[in-house]
């Protein structure tokens, strides 16, 4: 089923919320994060707090690197897991790093560690079929699992590292993929409906879960990320990737709204806060950049000659994967200016809420200037 009764408030946001084009970099100094050789390729990171995780290709598999970024102008870097095979995607909540660790005789399974009191790495999930893809927030770990032929979303509470309790949170015919948690809220991509929409469930209580469609709109909804009741993704709904964005204070009645529409592909966003990043490539090589949910502001991270891809965001620290010394580094910078503003106080006047008392809440004020909801209607008189 398709979320069309939002159709016509999404258009008429997309035309009131396009971006100015020709943006340019603010003047962040950006830092390099990962120690890598020329044969060596760092990709794919997270960020929680001051730790930077990535993939890294050692020889000829890929292991899990980390990095405490406290002191961004010398991070220091070390080995989480680097075994035979792969491991690959990893995600971080505080020290707790998850990753897939590929087993050549049961193929991909969930592992993590805790980095702050290092010791062996302990299974999530090794069951038979595929675990890929997992995410963390606190002791809540979610990823997609091919256990019955297709991709479904399960999630285990790792409070006990001893013995993970695994339970299903999404699990339907066609594919469910690429999940993203905040506290007890789980978003994923769903292809139940011929193409890929975003649906979100409440995993507070496992045993009694609603599935809610975030964005079901015509092609594809995918990737998406989740911070409080906002949620992120990057639609082709208009022919090529965008990013959008739909507020589930409401589950059932998500209110969704443009982030970037532009002419070119955007892709990968993230959220932290009130910021939202993603890669863009309308200059031609992709690049990095960023929302403001609060003052509605587009603007360019990053605008080198070079690729820049798969950002994250912890509070004001951006992480992306970069490849301006010919093979792909780990780089990262601390966004401040008005650029990354937020509001520190409401004022009675702000009726758009965008922390600001001006002509536009004026003008919605005016909107219904002289009308009365009174019921009943003699009581306006």
């Amino acid at each position: 089923m398709k979320n069309a009764y939002s159709t016509i408030l999404l258009v008429a946001v997309v035309c009131a919320a396009l971006p100015a084009d020709g943006l340019r970099a603010a003047e962040w100094q950006d830092f390099e994060i990962s120690d890598t050789n020329s044969s060596e390729q760092a990709q794919r990171p997270d960020i929680h707090g001051s730790i930077v995780v990535w993939q890294q290709l050692v020889g000829a598999d890929y292991d899990i690197y980390a990095a405490d970024i406290t002191s961004p102008e010398s991070p220091s870097v070390f080995v989480v897991a680097a075994y035979l095979d792969d491991q690959n995607a990893p995600a971080v909540y505080e020290n707790t790093v998850v990753w897939q660790d590929y087993i050549a005789d049961t193929g991909w399974d969930i592992y993590a560690d805790d980095i702050a009191n290092p010791a062996a790495p302990f299974p999530v999930c090794t069951l038979d079929y595929d675990q890929r893809a997992p995410d963390i927030y606190q002791n809540t770990v979610v990823w997609q699992d091919s256990f019955e032929g297709d991709w479904d979303i399960f999630a285990a509470d790792i409070t006990d590292p001893c013995s993970p309790q695994e339970f299903p949170v999404a699990y339907f015919l066609g594919n469910q993929r690429s999940p993203a948690l905040y506290q007890n809220m789980v978003v994923w991509q769903d292809g139940n409906d011929g193409d890929f929409d975003v649906y979100s469930t409440d995993i507070t209580d496992p045993n009694s879960t609603q599935h809610f469609l975030v964005a079901g709109f015509d092609f594809n909804q995918q990737a998406p990320a989740i911070y409080a009741t906002t949620v992120v993704w990057d639609d082709d709904f208009f022919g090529d990737r965008d990013i959008f964005a739909a507020d589930i204070y409401e589950p059932a009645r998500p209110i969704e709204f443009a982030i970037s529409w532009q002419s070119s592909s955007e892709t990968n966003p993230d959220i932290d806060g009130h910021i939202v990043v993603w890669q863009d490539d309308r200059y031609g090589n992709s690049d990095i950049f960023g929302y403001n949910l609060t003052t509605g502001q587009e603007f360019q991270i990053t605008d080198g000659p070079y690729d820049q891809a798969h950002p994250a965001i912890s509070q004001n620290t951006v992480v992306w994967q970069d490849n301006r010394s010919g093979s792909w580094e780990i780089y990262g910078a601390i966004l401040d200016g008005p650029e990354v503003a937020q509001c520190t106080a409401g004022m009675a006047g702000d009726v758009n809420g965008d922390c600001k008392v001006d002509f536009y809440d004026f003008a919605e004020m005016a909107a219904d200037w002289l009308e009365c909801g009174l019921d009943p209607p003699e009581a306006c008189l």
